[in-house]
Formats: C-alpha cells, structure tokens, sequence
C-alpha cells in the first residue's frame, strides 16, 4: 500500500485534511503532526482500527494509547467524570501538550486502554491534528509516529521510511514545535502525579496544586511484568540502534572532563564516537565528531530525537550525550535520554 501524502509542506490545504479525516472515519491509519511529536492515528472507538496502530508500530497491547479530543464534549463521551483538578488543568493547559488520565467509559475498545479502567486524553494545539479530529467528528487514538522503541517523529523525513505504506494518508506538517511527547498526569486526590514529564512541568503543575508528585519510574526502571498507566514508561524507548550513554555533572568542568576521557578510551580501542553537546561547550571537546544539540533546554528537546535518527546512518559506535539539571523541562529531557541510553549513563 501506498500512502496518501499530502504536497503542500507547512501548508496543508483543509480539502487533505478533510480526506484524512474520512481515512479516521473508513477506520485506516493517518500520520499527523501535533505540537509535541508526530502521531499515527486511527478512530479510538473502532477496535480493528485501533490494532493496527500496534501492528504498523511493532507495540506491545500492554502500551496504553493516548486519545486525541477537539472538544470537551467529546471528552464527556469518553470518560466517566472530570474532577475538579482536571478542570483547572484543562482550563490552564489545554489544548496544548498535557495529557490527563481520566476514569474511562466502556465506549472505548479495551484495546486503547490496555485492559486498564482509565484512559489518558489530550486536547493538541497544532490547527492541522484539531482539524483532523474536527472533521472525522471522532476522538483520534494516536501514539508516537515511530517503529516502537525507536525516537519519535519530529519531522516526516525522519519517519516516513518505517511508516510509508503502513498509513493511508500522511500529513506533512513540517518540523514539529516541541519535540517531546506531551507531559501525562494522574490525580489522585489533592495529588497530581506526574507519570511522564513533558513541556508542562512540575512547576507549572504547582500553581493548580501543591502536591505534585513525580512518578518512581520518570527516572527509574519498569520491571519486566509491572503494569504501566502511561505510555513511555517501558524501559527501553526513543532508542537509537547505536549504543548511547549520558554524562552529567552539576559541574560542567567535570562532566566535559569525563566526557573527554571516555573519547580517548575509545579512540585507543579504535571505535569512532560522537559527542552530542550543547552550543556553549562545543568547543570543549576533544573529538572531532560533535553535533551542536542547541543552545537552550527547548532546543535540546526539539533536536534530540531528530540527531539520534540522523546519527544511526553515520556508522557511530558510540553516541555519548551531555545530561542535564533535572528542573523545568530539563527533567522531561533527562527521562527520555536515560531511556533511549537504556540507562546506560553517569551521574557524577
């Protein structure tokens, strides 16, 4: 099968749109852009439309799916009630890239939730993943656009390769804003409960409730046959296939330092490395092959996914990553880097 692709890059017409959506309706797959990454999309209330998501992603079903709304009264439809907490986070986030984990209606096929009693719902902030969601008049089940376990889409180019032919329709929106995958909480209680960081952070989640909490698994393992919430969680994901580790230090001497010593052990052992740093170190490093992440926490967030995918072509034996402070959106960071590193990292 060949997917359908749309031909005005950054300019999508509303008829494309409108054929994507009747894609979403014949219960096919549509590949779309969001604000936070790519997502492959099927009508979250059609179970066979919804398996084919797993399939064209090579995804386990334990992996729930985040549903996509337009509106809240789509959202009504899907859940069971919306407390008051939710109400403020809707009413501060959405749309935008938060996701929220709500008590699910049996409206929704067991398949979107991972057999779980609730379901995780956002509201995205992108006019061309609204509109697609407007016109199939249907709330849009879509995880990450990639090849499970694989770092997510941020552009098409990187992603049409493992996707083109597995979608019906392919929506080319361009280069996405943010780069990471939206932030997923749990109220429970007075409690929000952070069980992926994202663009919103635990900051930000202070001003609706002092009790934010951040979940055990953002920075740790997921054992083997523990059951997950939220999608993002497994132990392995946003992987390269190169091997990747991360280097951190409060002190940026030291963890430039390090760094440099962990070049010249694999120099000596003849394997080619390359260090992925931000603008203001540089030109600190000794090796030659070094790729400027960005200069700010938002530029990091929006190029890494893009650099490991570009770096698996360059026949690297090694991808070796600066870390950073786990505050603000730097946190969001730090989970994704020590997942695809498969916790391959140092902390010094």
């Amino acid at each position: 099968m060949i997917s359908k692709y749309s031909n005005q890059k950054n300019e999508i017409k509303e008829n494309e749109i409108k054929e994507a959506a009747e894609e979403i309706k014949n219960g096919k797959l549509v590949l779309f852009p969001t604000e936070t990454v790519y997502g492959i999309g099927a009508n979250a209330l059609n179970a066979d439309a919804v398996k084919s998501i797993f399939v064209a992603k090579g995804r386990a079903q334990d992996n729930p799916l985040i549903v996509h709304v337009s509106s809240i009264e789509m959202l009504k439809k899907i859940v069971k009630e919306i407390g008051d907490i939710e109400k403020k986070l809707i009413e501060t986030f959405w749309p935008g890239p938060l996701t929220i984990i709500f008590k699910r209606n049996e409206i929704l096929p067991n398949v979107v939730t991972a057999n779980l009693d609730t379901v995780a719902v956002r509201m995205p902030n992108n006019i061309i993943a609204k509109k697609l969601i407007e016109y199939s008049e249907l709330p849009i089940a879509a995880p990450s656009a990639n090849i499970s376990g694989r770092p997510s889409g941020t552009k098409v180019e990187d992603i049409i390769e493992e996707l083109d032919g597995k979608v019906s329709y392919i929506l080319d929106g361009g280069f996405v804003d943010i780069g990471l995958e939206s932030t997923v909480v749990k109220i429970e209680g007075e409690n929000i409960n952070i069980l992926r960081p994202g663009k919103i952070t635990k900051e930000q989640l202070e001003q609706i409730s002092k009790q934010v909490k951040i979940d055990k698994n953002v920075l740790g393992k997921v054992e083997k046959n523990e059951v997950v919430a939220s999608p993002g969680m497994k132990y392995k994901h946003y992987a390269p296939k190169t091997e990747c580790m991360m280097v951190y230090s409060e002190n940026q001497n030291k963890m430039i330092n390090k760094i440099n010593e962990i070049v010249k052990q694999q120099k000596a052992e003849n394997k080619k490395v390359l260090i992925l740093c931000r603008n203001q170190n540089f030109d600190k490093y000794i090796s030659n092959l070094k790729w400027n992440i960005g200069k700010t926490l938002e530029d990091m967030a929006k190029n890494i996914f893009t650099l490991l995918r570009k770096a698996d072509k360059e026949n690297i034996d090694l991808i070796i990553i600066e870390g950073v402070e786990n505050k603000g959106i730097g946190l969001a960071i730090t989970n994704r880097l020590i997942r695809s590193c498969a916790y391959n990292y140092i902390v010094l």
